[in-house]
């Protein structure tokens, strides 16, 4: 597989790839048919968007964050919050406004936080 990596700050901020692979990747992660022609896959139907799976509600931020090992200072402080505003999220107390929806999303590896919800 081709891969350009351009990178920002010496960290690797994106990846480029060929547009055949990219549909290709579309293609295994849909699920899609593909079939095999001449040594290069080729998908047989429109790669369909997957299908929608609601985020965890934000009652499981405790539990994702235990389960992934992170203590709650450390991502308190990776989010840009203190870490009894993100005890106060993780309670129910108070509801994350979209900046930090989107820095818990890319902190914890939760998409559907990522957008309004």
């Amino acid at each position: 597989m081709e891969v350009q990596v351009i990178s920002r700050d010496g960290q690797p901020e994106y990846a480029v790839v060929p547009w055949a692979e990219y549909q290709r990747l579309l293609a295994a992660a849909a699920g899609s048919s593909v079939e095999q022609t001449s040594g290069t896959e080729v998908s047989s139907e429109p790669a369909a968007p997957a299908a929608h799976v609601p985020p965890p509600s934000f009652q499981r931020l405790r539990e994702l964050r235990e389960t992934q090992g992170v203590p709650l200072d450390s991502l308190a402080r990776a989010v840009g919050i203190s870490p009894s505003y993100l005890s106060m999220i993780e309670t129910g107390e108070r509801e994350p406004d979209a900046a930090i929806r989107r820095s818990l999303a890319w902190e914890l590896g939760v998409p559907g936080w990522s957008s309004e919800s």
